[in-house]
């Protein structure tokens, strides 16, 4: 299976320079498959599941004043934020990508949100500006992820908890790889990278009975970020 799954998987994240890597995930994003991602979580059943995990509360938004939605695509997560969250938390809609970004305008009819072109690596907010964040599918389209987890915890307000969910290092994890030109991550190493940063993993979610048992459905956590002093020295 591994041996298929290194066939499977696109390396290209790791064969051009960062720039280069940009410029081919805004053509991905800004073209027909950017166009058709709403329908392809749709189906997929990310869109009801993500919300499931909200409603629920098991990853819980009620009390946050501010949100950032990192890489929000056409607003799939961010819909949910609209819904669950408390009527004056203030949203923030991020991507790389501006065609995104006017699709996630379209598609929630709202302009609650602030929809703001950014890079994940470099995020153009002041140190502790948010207490919650939603990070769905965009980690791996980072071409240093440490950098870009790093912002996500120079961000986040010490005890500010974030849902990030990303794409696992499995056959399933692998097709993903080849269609959206990303890369996949080993849950364990992933998880040391974050408490290497000071997000700590609160718990590992999943989106029902059958994808824990069939440790399906990628890497879903819930994550706070830890006081600056209590990050571990390496």
């Amino acid at each position: 299976m591994s041996a298929i799954k290194r066939v499977v998987e696109n390396d290209f994240i790791d064969r051009v320079s960062a720039d280069e890597y940009r410029d081919k995930i805004k053509d991905v994003y800004g073209g027909r498959q950017g166009a058709l991602l709403a329908t392809a979580s749709r189906i997929s059943l990310h869109i009801q599941l993500g919300k499931k995990l909200i409603r629920s509360r098991q990853f819980d938004v009620r009390g946050m004043r501010s949100i950032l939605d990192i890489g929000s695509g056409a607003g799939q997560l961010a819909a949910h934020l609209l819904k669950y969250a408390d009527r004056d938390a203030r949203i923030t809609c991020i991507d790389l990508c501006q065609n995104m970004l006017c699709r996630a305008r379209r598609r929630l009819h709202s302009n609650r949100p602030a929809y703001i072109a950014a890079d994940l690596s470099a995020l153009p907010f002041a140190d502790e500006s948010f207490d919650g964040a939603t990070c769905g599918y965009v980690i791996e389209h980072v071409p240093d992820p440490k950098a870009g987890l790093g912002e996500i915890a120079r961000v986040l307000r010490p005890g500010g908890r974030m849902l990030l969910l990303t794409t696992e290092d499995n056959f399933a994890g692998a097709w993903t790889s080849r269609i959206w030109c990303c890369r996949t991550y080993n849950r364990r190493e992933l998880r040391q990278m974050c408490e290497s940063l000071g997000l700590r993993w609160r718990q590992e979610l999943w989106f029902t009975p059958l994808h824990k048992a069939l440790r399906a459905g990628g890497i879903c956590v819930e994550i706070e970020r830890i006081g600056r002093g209590d990050v571990p020295r390496r």
